[in-house]
């Protein structure tokens, strides 16, 4: 008995480093493709206003596939949908460089979001699932690796725009390297499936009303880092004069203090809770939002992005949290609020470029400035997340938070 349950824990443990892996390389695709924005702004020949617009279609795939991944996942079992669609997500992004035109470019940026959105469900219910058989929080720190896998991709990407090189050559190397990675680290990931007589999940539900006032909060944090990571490049080069080089390595600090932030996440939130961890975070990224709207020099501006990803980092993981236990159907209510999260950081980019056409990037990133001290006015709805959930035992002898939704 002890050995069976010895060999169930290191299971769960090869499964957890698995799914970590997975959020790497989901990451890795996100930080690749934004530190290109403005080359394949360039080759499009697209203005601010018509990168919104094409940054838009991301949300638009994203909406219209998301609810198919569950079916997928009910399907073929979780592990099998996720090396699928994993696959078709790091695939994707050959595509937006090959845009001729802004048409081009929402039509590739359209596939790009529905791959990526349900990518995300799937290897995120496998996370959740993975947090509930351990007994114990993950979730924060599968974030944070999937910040180190945007942080991988930009620096890829910095380097690669510093040194002048064509984006359709990068995103091809980088496609071709993260879709094997990912097809080895799903090997490891839990394979969970559906029971025969099992329903299929079903493709659209009303998210309860905590679930709405949890995603609030998250959909401050997400636009300010949807916004960040897409704009901040093309924000140092436009507003501040900078090299190219310079202004992707300003995606790059952002992912960073996101990475290390998300990294350590669930020690901080442990000791001083999730409602004072938020509220100093909205007050970080509120003086983060404030440096890049006054930033004299582009060093500045650098530190401004850096602190936004500071302060943001944890939203998510925390509002998954309370939304978890905000009340009789967790399921749903995560479902809800991860929605709400999702569609703000995709429709950032575009509301961004919009409010930037008409006015300009220094006063869109003062509206990400008054959505970060949000956090600091509305941390209290996450008060729920620091109500410690005693865990139930699994059908497998391993310890199971109870609350949590099943993949």
């Amino acid at each position: 008995m002890a050995a069976e349950t010895v060999t169930t824990t290191e299971r769960l443990r090869r499964a957890r480093f698995a799914v970590a892996a997975v959020f790497c390389v989901h990451g890795a695709v996100t930080g690749s493709f934004a530190t290109r924005i403005p080359w394949i702004q360039e080759h499009a020949n697209v203005s601010a206003g018509q990168l919104g617009l094409a940054l838009a279609f991301p949300a638009l795939g994203a909406s219209l596939a998301m609810p198919l991944a569950g079916s997928v996942s009910h399907r073929f079992g979780a592990r099998t949908a996720l090396r699928g669609l994993l696959a078709l997500w790091t695939l994707s992004l050959i595509l937006p460089s090959l845009a001729p035109n802004v048409w081009g470019l929402c039509g590739a940026l359209f596939v790009y979001g529905a791959t990526a959105g349900m990518s995300d469900v799937a290897m995120n219910a496998l996370g959740v699932e993975t947090e509930n058989r351990l007994g114990r929080s993950i979730m924060s720190s599968l974030h944070g690796m999937w910040s180190v896998g945007a942080l991988i991709g930009s620096a890829a990407g910095t380097v690669a725009a510093h040194l002048g090189g064509d984006a359709r050559l990068h995103h091809l190397v980088a496609a071709l390297v993260l879709t094997v990675l990912g097809l080895v680290f799903c090997q490891g990931v839990l394979d969970v499936r559906s029971t025969p007589e099992e329903e299929a999940p079903p493709r659209f539900s009303l998210p309860p009303k905590s679930a709405l006032v949890i995603g609030a909060i998250g959909f401050c944090g997400v636009f300010a880092e949807g916004a960040s990571l897409d704009w901040s490049a093309v924000y140092l080069r436009d507003e501040l004069g900078t090299s190219a080089g310079l202004a992707a390595a300003s995606t790059t600090a952002f992912a960073l203090t996101m990475a290390v932030a998300r990294l350590v996440g669930d020690r901080v939130v442990d000791r001083f809770g999730a409602v004072r961890t938020v509220r100093v975070g909205g007050a970080v990224a509120t003086l983060g939002g404030l440096l890049v709207v006054l930033a004299p020099h582009a060093a500045v501006a650098l530190a401004g992005f850096g602190l936004i990803g500071l302060g943001v980092a944890v939203v998510v993981p925390l509002a998954f949290a309370a939304a978890g236990r905000s009340g009789p159907n967790p399921s749903q209510a995560i479902a809800g609020v991860a929605t709400i999260t999702y569609t703000s950081g995709l429709i950032a980019p575009s509301a961004i470029g919009g409010i930037a056409d008409a006015t300009s990037l220094v006063f869109s990133f003062g509206l990400v400035t008054l959505l970060a001290f949000g956090l600091v006015v509305g941390a209290g709805v996450l008060r729920s997340a620091d109500t410690k959930v005693p865990a139930a035992p699994s059908a497998d002898g391993v310890p199971a938070r109870s609350g949590g939704p099943a993949a």
